[in-house]
């Protein structure tokens, strides 16, 4: 099993969500944030004061798959969160030595 964490622009979530619909993911954790990159934040102008904004609303999304899904699930993410932009984030894949269904007590692949 692999754990996926993807930072993506907000606005993407639910084409992203989607696609992972799509190839068999069954669920995914999104927390917002904020964060900066390449990006480096802008500037904005608000009651005719421009002032810049150095952190810029980001999502976490966190999903965890059985090995065969990886790249299915890290192509899927990238395709729908992609605008050719800076800024369309980033994709991190790491182990997970186990998992355990709270409700059931099922463990391993079974409990995802």
């Amino acid at each position: 099993m692999k754990l996926i964490i993807a930072i993506i622009k907000p606005f993407k979530l639910e084409e992203v969500r989607e696609a992972l619909t799509k190839i068999g993911v069954q669920g995914l954790v999104v927390t917002e944030g904020k964060g900066f990159g390449r990006q480096s934040g802008h500037t904005e102008i608000y009651r005719g004061a421009e002032y810049a904004v150095t952190f810029v609303p980001k999502l976490k999304l966190e999903l965890v798959v059985q090995d065969t899904l990886v790249g299915p699930a890290t192509e899927a993410i990238a395709t729908a969160a992609k605008t050719g932009r800076i800024g369309d984030g980033k994709i991190f894949v790491l182990p997970v030595d186990s998992a355990m269904r709270i409700r059931t007590a099922e463990s391993g692949e079974d409990a995802l």
